[in-house]
């Protein structure tokens, strides 16, 4: 899928020549500190990847930035497509090694950050660099399109800021992991390819995993997750949502604004949408939104409180 804001535009105006000065003179600062208090950058063991709260930003993203880019991923338990990020972005600081940090960063819990950052949707992704912020991208996207903007990322703090990263040596060993339980091949292949952004191959793997377990939950979850990616895979968010404004009564319009809204994070927005263009159809047009909304629900899991409340709604309009 084609993130939005999948750029790095951002930059230009922080990597202005007053701006990068500083931020190098910061890194310089950082280096010389470490050095007179005799430990070096790769002393002293370091997580690539942290849980950052409002009270530890300052200090876990504000003060490493001179030291590191930072990357900031804002998420939520309920945000699907968080579940498929997030992790693709953990693996991938793993494999820079010390070249950036990742701060996880839950909206529900630090709601400040959320809206000084002024997050418009989730997952929404940032970098700190030299203390001052950026917008990388938002929503989901495959692996290597956020490698490239990471990879852009990682030359800019270098060329412009003088900032370099952390020492491999500096990572801290991971703990081992308790044994996991063995997980249907199948199944590992359909999350393997749907983190790969291979959405064809994942909806046939998913429909494979089910023609032989039908009442797989996470199977139907994985394939509602496929199947929505790769329906905005190809659609322009601006025209889709032009196109809705414009026209309320267009049943088709508005369940394609309704994906748009579910892929930026905006549940109860893609619910609401859809139940109010069940509440203005009858037949078969009022057939494919009501449809469309329970394949949503599956998107985001029958146990979401928001769902209960829209399936409520859903129910009234209906009856």
């Amino acid at each position: 899928m084609q993130p939005r804001n999948m750029s790095m535009s951002g930059v230009v105006d922080l990597a202005a020549v007053k701006a990068a000065g500083e931020a190098k003179q910061k890194a310089e600062r950082a280096r010389q500190e470490h050095s007179a208090q005799g430990r070096g950058l790769s002393a002293g063991p370091v997580q690539l990847v942290i849980d950052v709260s409002e009270e530890t930003f300052e200090q876990e993203v504000l003060q490493r930035s001179t030291e590191v880019p930072v990357v900031i991923d804002f998420w939520a338990e309920w945000c699907e497509p968080c579940k498929q990020l997030g992790p693709m972005l953990e693996r991938l600081t793993q494999s820079y090694a010390g070249r950036i940090l990742l701060a996880k960063i839950d909206v529900d819990a630090n709601k400040f950050l959320f809206q000084q950052f002024g997050v418009q949707g989730i997952p929404a992704v940032f970098a700190v660099l030299g203390g001052q912020a950026m917008p990388l991208f938002q929503g989901a996207a495959p692996e290597a399109q956020v490698r490239e903007v990471l990879d852009q990322l990682i030359a800019v703090a270098e060329q412009r800021f003088g900032i370099t990263g952390i020492e491999v040596g500096a990572v801290e060993d991971a703990p081992a992991e308790a044994p996991k339980a063995p997980q249907n091949p199948a199944l590992a292949a359909a999350h393997d390819a749907l983190d790969r952004g291979d959405l064809s191959g994942a909806v046939n793997a998913y429909t494979n995993v089910l023609s032989e377990d039908p009442a797989n939950i996470e199977a139907k979850r994985g394939l509602a997750q496929a199947e929505l990616l790769r329906r905005v895979q190809e659609k322009d968010p601006q025209a889709v949502r032009r196109a809705a404004a414009e026209r309320p009564s267009d049943v088709d319009v508005q369940i394609a604004a309704a994906d748009l809204d579910m892929v930026g994070g905006h549940v109860q927005d893609a619910f609401g949408r859809l139940v109010e263009t069940v509440r203005r159809t009858v037949g078969e047009e009022r057939d494919r939104a009501r449809v469309r909304l329970l394949e949503l629900f599956e998107v985001v899991g029958a146990d979401d409180p928001r769902v209960n409340q829209a399936r409520t709604t859903l129910a009234r309009v209906l009856f």
